[in-house]
């Protein structure tokens, strides 16, 4: 008898550590984490974070609570 090997799925590491990297984005930039925004491009927290992801502009939500606060 041979010895059965477990390979790991490489697809299923890629979602995972996109989720972690989203669930990054969202507690450092102040977006509302859901799991269901993966992919999704009508959840303005995914285009900021795919805008992020470029390397293009983006909106800080922190930075803009904090000017309505401000007033």
């Amino acid at each position: 008898m041979s010895k059965i090997k477990i390979q790991p799925n490489t697809q299923v590491a890629e979602v995972f550590d996109l989720l972690e990297k989203y669930l990054d984005f969202c507690r450092e930039y102040g977006y509302r984490y859901s799991e269901n925004d993966i992919n999704n491009f009508r959840s303005y927290a995914w285009q900021q974070y795919s805008k992020f992801a470029a390397g293009k502009n983006f909106k800080n939500q922190w930075a803009e609570d904090a000017k309505k606060l401000e007033v």
